[in-house]
């Protein structure tokens, strides 16, 4: 890599299309005209943070740099909405930048989670100047992937986000009273406290500050508030190339594998064979993390720094920016961590090739309740069998135990945490299988399908997806959820009536782990998993306007044509390949 002397513009002003100015710092060569990288954030372009290191780096190589403050954060004027300027903003954003002196014309953008957001909105504003992107732990739609999930609200990640950014606004705003900042801190350190409040809109003094977190409260289906945000109904007007990167126990990883397929399949033209995916046993700062992942420890080879994922993204960007033979146009496209293996693999698509969807059926003679119950995992169908029964009580919740969450690491800390204290509990449904002989290599989507009746008019379930080991240790591996009235369809709920059998798909997101011999695979059912989702109040009421609760008596049925199990995308010898690091 060429290293060339580079010099920083500070504080420089972009315009908008309506008069707001942007701030943005340059990190550019010096009499060196060549493409941009833009990278567009609310978490303040001054403190360079988890992606200094690659920012240093690019300019190194000859990139002109763009830190820019998002509309209405750090120096940038404007109010911060999220979302719903970034099209508009990134557009105008990248135009200014690809007509000025020191750039050829060629804009790339990289960045994660929010960071990430803007990267798609702007390619969703069909500016010609954006070749390429590096997306990062980002999502595809705002409604179901990160503000809700199977139509349950993601509580913690909301309201903590929401809180962080407004504990943030209300500090730089003279305007606002000492009153509101305290309150917006002591809500932010207790959390937990905060998160069971009813309703949940029960925080006024964000109003002012963050009034868009009572706007997702009253749009709970996907409306045409959040259509006009999706990308994934932009995919067929986008060409640009894009690397997306993601961990396991990320809370974006949906979005993350959605971006990826969506642009294979439906990308315009010679976009859909410029998509790359990698993702590694990571929590939401992925490629920063490092070890532990929650208390799990993968090892150094997991790391993003083992496969030098900056180095990836330089190779990337040269490829589409420079028209560089780099070698990576030519490379299998998908690259991920196999837990339980312990490897980097290389395959041509996602889900693998040769993927087989596995029924592993629930079983129990009707007391599956804790994992000293009877409740078994098996691939026969069961036969003449009692249904398993809990109560679930709002008041008294599952709590959410690791897993993939965002982005508070005193009250959400993400990652592998042992489950049994979890298990104990009556209102988990426990299903286990036997010791397996061989190893089971389960890569790619996983469901719960689940035949369950509620004495509510509506209630949640949820499902968990758990490796456990000879020693009893219960490792968390994926887990969802699905709001009874959403099971249809998030923009047209459906009641349900109590008593009646229905049939429920329970999305558990995706995974890559090999169950080794003399592990056992394990299934949890519940409803409830707080405060990664707010509590279902069973009485039919929004929770985001009732402080009503009430207890529901929960039913799963797995007997007859009621056949509830869990279908595991299991994987032959061959679909992957151990990874080579190219240097």
């Amino acid at each position: 890599m060429n290293e060339h002397t580079i010099t920083v513009d500070r504080m420089v002003a972009i315009p908008m299309r309506d008069g707001t100015v942007l701030r943005a710092d340059v990190y550019r060569p010096v009499a060196r005209r060549g493409p941009a990288l833009v990278f567009r954030t609310p978490y303040d372009r001054t403190g360079l943070g988890m992606y200094g290191t690659f920012a240093m780096r690019a300019a190194s190589a000859g990139y002109a740099v763009v830190l820019q403050d998002t509309r209405g954060r750090g120096a940038s004027g404007g109010t911060f909405t999220p979302f719903v300027h970034e099209r508009e903003d990134g557009y105008d954003s990248i135009d200014w930048i690809a007509s000025q002196p020191w750039c050829d014309g060629g804009v790339g953008m990289f960045g994660g989670s929010y960071d990430g957001v803007t990267q798609w909105q702007a390619a969703m504003s069909g500016h010609p100047a954006l070749k390429a992107m590096a997306p990062n732990v980002t999502a595809s739609s705002y409604h179901h992937g990160w503000v809700y999930r199977g139509g349950a609200f993601q509580l913690g990640f909301s309201l903590g986000w929401t809180l962080s950014l407004a504990a943030h606004n209300a500090a730089r705003d003279p305007n606002v009273s000492a009153a509101i900042r305290g309150g917006i801190t002591d809500a932010l350190d207790d959390l937990p406290g905060s998160a069971l409040r009813l309703p949940l809109d029960d925080h006024p003094y964000l109003d002012d500050i963050a009034p868009y977190y009572r706007e997702w409260l009253d749009h709970p289906g996907y409306d045409e508030f959040w259509e006009r945000l999706d990308v994934s109904r932009a995919y067929p007007d986008m060409d640009v190339a894009a690397f997306n990167m993601g961990g396991w126990y990320d809370t974006f990883l949906l979005g993350t594998l959605g971006n990826f397929t969506g642009m294979r399949e439906h990308g315009r033209g010679p976009a859909r064979t410029r998509q790359r995916l990698l993702v590694g046993p990571w929590p939401h700062e992925g490629l920063f993390s490092g070890n532990p992942v929650g208390e799990w420890n993968f090892g150094g080879r997991s790391t993003g720094g083992a496969i030098d994922t900056d180095g990836l993204q330089l190779r990337w960007f040269d490829t589409w920016l420079r028209d560089a033979d780099t070698g990576m146009a030519d490379e299998p496209p998908v690259l991920l961590y196999t837990m339980g293996a312990g490897e980097w693999r290389v395959a041509e698509s996602w889900p693998l090739p040769g993927t087989e969807f596995q029924d592993w059926y629930l079983h129990s003679d009707g007391r599956a309740n804790t994992m000293d119950g009877d409740g078994t995992l098996r691939r026969d169908k069961p036969d003449g069998q009692a249904p398993d029964t809990f109560l679930y009580n709002p008041l008294n919740p599952v709590p959410t135990v690791g897993g993939a969450l965002c982005c508070n690491s005193v009250h959400s800390r993400a990652g592998i945490f042992d489950q049994r204290t979890v298990e104990a509990r009556e209102d988990v449904l426990v299903y286990t299988s036997e010791p397996l002989t061989e190893p089971l290599e389960v890569t790619g989507p996983v469901s719960v399908v689940l035949h369950a009746s509620t004495s509510a008019p509506d209630t949640d379930w949820t499902a968990k997806l758990v490796d456990v080991e000879p020693c009893g240790y219960a490792r968390n591996i994926t887990d969802g959820i699905i709001r009874a009235r959403y099971r249809n369809s998030t923009s047209e709920p459906s009641p349900i009536t109590p008593g009646d059998v229905v049939e429920y798909r329970i999305d558990l997101g995706a995974t890559s782990n090999v169950f080794l011999p003399g592990h056992r695979l394990r299934v949890e059912v519940s409803s409830s998993n707080f405060p990664h989702f707010d509590r279902n109040p069973n009485t039919g009421e929004l929770p985001g306007r009732s402080d009503e609760v009430r207890s529901a008596l929960q039913t799963v049925h797995h007997d007859g044509p009621y056949l509830s199990r869990i279908e595991l995308p299991v994987v032959p010898e061959g679909a992957s390949a151990p990874y080579r690091r190219n240097s």
